[in-house]
């Protein structure tokens, strides 16, 4: 299959591509830091940095497609769909509004399949207003449309995170969302246990892999021999560092004493993921904005490095980030895991072999036919 990759972010949609064998050829990512994280672990692909509204007809056309399927994919800016961002999710904020350059570029290539990915909350944000007009948009292009709910946590990455798919076909019938694993829920632990120990505010670039034999999850992920990259962990106050003694495995801001928390007008409105320190024993979280949410590594007294959280998320210890120790957390924290992502593209090249149907998907998405 022959891709195109639009919001390309950091790349974790194009990673989980290239795992199922999808071979990406154009990338459209306006960030300069993620781009550059783009550019330099997907060599192969042309990469368009600049706004999408500045890609043309003639660049897409220019993207060779051969007898296989094609595919574009991609998830426009979710901020303004984000449960974290109540203030943004209205119709008039208009980054709420850029999926429609998502379909203009589908209109100009007209692709075999699509996969539209967002937050959840784009389900409720204005009522619903934006997925029905993203579900129109796609059946007035004579697509077969299947769309719903997936957890990161139900395909092996070892993350509490819930992502909205869409997944649109042009063959004459729905490809069904991909079942979860039946495979028992990966932990921290088994994420990171073999990474090395670091301290409040490391920034240290290479290091050796300690001594704890990989878990069957990280083996895989340990693409480079001996060591890897991005040990960067953000350098907390005293005070913070102190505060993150008093929260146990699993717990929050609420086991901190209320005399340290002093500097919070009302501590009670903190939302519940501040302060969170991560349970080795089970997975994690939402790794998103965890420099923000002062996330706490299972066990030091710190936050999470970038590579942990890059674990985490599923990426292989040969990818690396461009840009500040901020920028890079942020490219971590919003990209799609890898593994999840992968899970779909698989899905739809088994679908696309018709001596290979996928199997039922049960009522756990919705599914619409071309309204025409």
């Amino acid at each position: 299959m022959v891709a195109i990759d639009l919001f390309a972010g950091a790349g974790g949609l194009s990673t989980g591509a290239k795992l199922a064998g999808i071979d990406v050829k154009l990338a459209v990512e306006q960030d300069r830091n993620a781009a550059n994280t783009f550019r330099l672990n997907h060599p192969t692909t042309r990469l368009l940095a600049d706004d999408i509204r500045r890609l043309d007809r003639s660049m897409v056309a220019s993207v060779p497609r051969s007898t296989s399927p094609t595919i574009i994919f991609g998830g426009p800016p979710c901020q303004g769909f984000s449960f974290s961002n109540t203030r943004t999710r209205t119709v008039s904020n208009e980054n709420n509004w850029l999926f429609h350059e998502f379909v203009r570029v589908v209109k100009m290539w007209e692709p075999d399949y699509v996969v539209f990915e967002n937050v959840q909350g784009i389900l409720t944000t204005a009522k619903g207003l934006f997925l029905d007009e993203i579900l129109e948009q796609f059946d007035k292009l004579k697509y077969e449309l299947t769309y719903g709910l997936l957890n990161a946590l139900e395909f092996g990455v070892p993350q509490n995170r819930v992502r909205f798919f869409l997944i649109a076909a042009r063959n004459g019938r729905p490809i069904p969302l991909p079942a979860p694993s039946p495979s028992n829920a990966i932990t921290v632990s088994d994420a990171i246990r073999d990474l090395p120990k670091l301290q409040n505010g490391s920034g240290l670039d290479w290091l050796p892999y300690s001594a704890v034999s990989p878990s069957d999850y990280a083996t895989p992920l340990r693409t480079v021999k001996g060591g890897c990259s991005c040990h960067y962990v953000t350098k907390n106050s005293a005070m913070v560092v102190q505060r993150y003694r008093h929260v146990p495995p699993g717990g929050n801001w609420e086991d901190i004493p209320l005399s340290m928390m002093n500097n919070y007008t009302d501590r009670t409105r903190c939302h519940t993921g501040i302060y969170r320190r991560l349970d080795s024993t089970r997975p994690a979280v939402v790794i998103a904005n965890y420099r923000k949410n002062m996330l706490i590594h299972p066990s030091q007294d710190r936050g999470l490095s970038v590579r942990e959280a890059a674990r985490i998320q599923s990426f292989p210890d040969s990818y690396r980030f461009s840009g500040s120790i901020g920028f890079q957390q942020q490219q971590v924290g919003n990209a799609v895991p890898p593994l999840l992502a992968a899970a779909v593209f698989e899905q739809i090249r088994r679908c696309a072999r018709p001596a290979e149907p996928a199997a039922p998907h049960g009522d756990r998405s919705d599914s619409r036919t071309g309204r025409g």
